[in-house]
């Protein structure tokens, strides 16, 4: 199935105090038609120029962006057939709801159909507002709406002109923790209620992950990896993406022995842990970075299974996280491993405990 976007090895360069630099570095990926599709990375990473390059805002360097096949470096904004929604909203103080959301359908932008009869515009101002749950509200101005208010016109005044693309800039960015969580369920109801891809900018993992059908994850300009949101968390291909998305230990090491599909990983503290080995596997002697997520350590004073990887330690700090207590442990040789355990879990500080781990649950990363 053709892309509803596509980037083709695009790069956008800015002037800096070193002179030119690329903010976005040769980035290629296709966002498939009716996908939430999130561009995801620290602050800097590029995501907001790839985004601003799609909808026309910035001009390509290099490289072509493409929407239904057609490439449109050229094309102006209001030529394509994308929608952008705004951190800051950028609604119109003067007009009400309704005057804002019907304001590109009187300007004659509507993607599909040019200009249209007051009727028609009427109707669909009406449908949107009951899509984005503001029914009764077009008569209200914007200075009498809440935040999350304000950012659902904003979405409805996106939608009603019927976008092939819904671009979207960190749109929950000004909203408190739990106006943004609510609204994460009203973006996914009403990603699959109009049926079109949703890209989405942000630097923050959770929203990537509870929202998005991909995740493209960016640093310094580079598509790190894509995936799915699973495929982003359980494996992930970099270092940086291991580090970046969710909570990890990152225990760095040599391999010391490769045997039948397993390494021999020594540290520097005198560990010598075990792993499945990648595919291709790495030669004896070579640095890597071994990964194993918090909720797959496990705190107990009984023996270990059978085969399971050990490590002894002190309780450094047990912080207690409402659903789970996260527990640092102090192992020799200055390393420290993150554990999640039952909220109930009570653990003194220097409290010696023994981590274990399953081989299988640890993730080699040779770069």
């Amino acid at each position: 199935m053709e892309p509803v976007v596509e980037l083709r090895d695009v790069v956008k360069r800015f002037a800096g105090p070193r002179g030119q630099r690329a903010v976005v570095d040769h980035v290629s990926l296709a966002v498939p038609r009716g996908q939430f599709y999130s561009l995801l990375g620290p602050s800097g990473c590029g995501k907001t120029t790839t985004l601003r390059l799609i909808a026309g805002f910035e001009r390509p360097d290099e490289g072509d962006v493409l929407i239904h096949g057609e490439r449109v470096n050229e094309l102006p904004p209001y030529r394509r057939k994308v929608s952008t929604v705004f951190q800051s909203y950028a609604l119109f103080p003067h007009l009400t709801v309704a005057g804002n959301v019907e304001f590109g359908l009187r300007r004659g932008t509507s993607l599909r159909a040019g200009r249209l009869a007051e009727e028609e515009i009427r109707r669909r101002v009406e449908r949107v507002l009951e899509l984005v749950d503001l029914p009764g509200a077009a008569g209200r101005r914007p200075d009498s709406l809440s935040g999350g208010e304000k950012q659902r016109v904003a979405l409805a005044r996106s939608i009603v002109i019927e976008p092939d693309v819904l671009l979207l800039d960190e749109p929950l960015a000004a909203l408190d923790q739990k106006l943004r969580r609510e609204m994460r369920v009203e973006l996914k109801r009403l990603q699959r209620a109009v049926g079109i891809s949703f890209l989405f900018v942000t630097h923050d993992q959770e929203e990537a992950l509870t929202l998005s059908d991909r995740i493209a994850v960016m640093t310094n300009g580079r598509l790190e990896q894509i995936g799915t949101p699973e495929e982003i968390y359980r494996r992930p291909q970099t270092r940086f993406v291991a580090g970046f998305i969710g909570s990890s230990n990152l225990i760095e090491g040599r391999v010391s022995r490769v045997e039948a599909g397993r390494l021999e990983i020594s540290t520097a503290g005198g560990h010598a842990l075990l792993a499945l080995s990648p595919e291709p596997a790495p030669a004896c002697g070579a640095a890597v970075s071994l990964l194993v997520r918090p909720e797959l350590v496990h705190i107990s004073n009984d023996p270990a299974p059978a085969g399971a990887q050990r490590l002894g330690g002190k309780v450094f700090n047990a912080a207690f996280l409402g659903s789970h207590c996260q527990v640092t442990v102090e192992v020799e040789g200055r390393l420290q491993m993150i554990a999640l355990c039952p909220a109930s879990t009570v653990l003194a500080p220097e409290a010696a405990v023994e981590l274990w781990w399953n081989p299988e649950d640890a993730l080699v990363l040779c770069e």
